[in-house]
């Protein structure tokens, strides 16, 4: 595979990856502005402007969009995270001219026809209430506020209703001319593609984007605390989750280590002890995400009500066992799966254009995969086990909980243990 790097005069990155047994092509556009981007007045517009940008240009309805990307076999979508924005597609070597154009004529062309805005209001209505009726998505957007209350980072990529509904084509126009701009805009394609073509295409598809930077978001504040909703439902979904690492952090990676080892797959502490040995629920999982100045560490089981406290009870003492007993096998297979899922990505193009793309907005230059190896590598069983040691010290942790009121009692006090044993 071969790296391919052009930065445009007006600040625009153009990256590709060739991979030339491929007859497709991924490739889209990566924009570092997301949910924490947006203003007090602005709450879900970043996720409704990704939505709207497929409802229609001057040169396209959004049927035409449709029908043009479908009738040559290919797919094309988007997604809204906290720090970024992604609209990509995928198809035959061939049509990839075809994307690039319609890529660039959704971002660079939207109508945000009134009533297509009415109606696409009204289906991430139903989004939002999607969530809500399901409760292992809504406890995470508990979580996330709990974290990181009152500010950006910590609201719902999704909004309100209120919010969502008050947009009006103005105001996304406002955002997006006030984050749409080439130095915060990556295009990246990884498989079936020439790296001059690609540019040559860029070059005149995006010449509309210019201005300097975007505007940095207000720095993440982790707070911790606690929420608890009471809800008749047959079990008790319970999150924790404390403050990580950012994503330059020297010590990320012995974080992922510990993070993998303490609960990322099925020979994982949590799993065993909390799942294969006690029986105290189906899933349990813990994960780390790295923001541009913070990150996030979680965990989510679901359990019986009346397991609840005797679950948190032996979460929280795995917790802090692991930061002092992790042992060298544990520590290799963690490391095992963490290289073996990304060299895996690489075999995907799709895998392959995302990775690339968030390594130039996270980094500024694209990671060799030697590299992220040999820094995997490097993790120690002793680093692993610091890296667990200050995340229990760094901060109060966060709980969010919902279910039987029964099976939420006591919870808190647990979890909060851990804290304690910190200090």
């Amino acid at each position: 595979m071969s790296v391919e790097i052009t930065r445009l005069p007006s600040g625009l990155v153009v990256i590709t990856d060739s991979m030339p047994h491929l007859e497709t092509a991924s490739l889209g556009v990566w924009v570092g502005a997301g949910s924490r981007d947006e203003r007090a007045d602005e709450h879900g517009i970043s996720h409704l402007l990704e939505h709207m940008a497929f409802k229609g240009t001057t040169r396209r309805s959004a049927r035409q969009i449709a029908e043009e990307i479908e009738a040559v076999g290919g797919d094309i979508n988007a997604s809204t995270s906290s720090e970024s924005t992604a609209y990509y597609a995928r198809m035959l070597r061939s049509d990839v001219p075809l994307a690039l154009d319609v890529l660039a004529d959704i971002l660079s062309n939207p109508t945000f026809d009134p009533e297509e805005l009415a109606r696409e209001q009204n289906v991430i209505v139903q989004e939002i209430g999607a969530c809500e009726d399901t409760p292992d998505d809504l406890v995470f957007e508990l979580l996330q506020a709990t974290a990181f209350p009152n500010q950006p980072v910590g609201r719902s990529i999704l909004g309100t209703r209120e919010s969502v509904r008050s947009f009006d084509a103005a105001k996304l126009r406002a955002y997006l001319a006030r984050h749409y701009r080439a130095p915060n805009m990556i295009v990246a394609a990884a498989g079936a593609v020439e790296h001059a073509a690609i540019v040559e295409e860029v070059q005149r598809l995006f010449a509309a984007f210019s201005g300097p930077p975007a505007p940095e978001p207000e720095p993440a504040r982790f707070a911790g605390g606690a929420r608890l909703e009471p809800r008749d439902l047959e079990q008790v979904h319970v999150t924790l989750a404390m403050e990580g690492l950012a994503q330059r952090d020297p010590a990320l990676y012995s974080l992922q280590v510990f993070t993998n080892a303490l609960g990322g797959g099925m020979s994982s502490r949590l799993f065993q002890e909390v799942r294969e040995k006690r029986g105290l629920c189906y899933s349990i999982y813990t994960f780390h995400t790295p923001l541009s100045d913070t990150g996030l560490f979680g965990l989510y089981a679901g359990t019986d009500p009346q397991d609840a406290r005797e679950l948190m009870r032996v979460v929280i003492d795995e917790i802090a066992a692991a930061a002092e007993t992790l042992s060298e096998g544990e520590v290799s297979r963690a490391k095992a799966q963490m290289k073996a899922g990304l060299l895996m990505a690489l075999e995907s193009s799709s895998a392959r254009a995302e990775q690339l793309a968030r390594q130039m907005l996270a980094y500024g230059r694209p990671i060799p995969t030697s590299e992220i190896i040999a820094k995997v590598d490097a993790v120690t069983v002793e680093s692993a086990r610091a890296a667990g040691r200050a995340l229990i010290a760094r901060s109060r942790p966060a709980i969010a909980a919902l279910g039987p009121a029964e099976g939420l009692e006591g919870t808190v006090a647990i979890a909060e243990g851990l804290g304690r044993r910190a200090a």
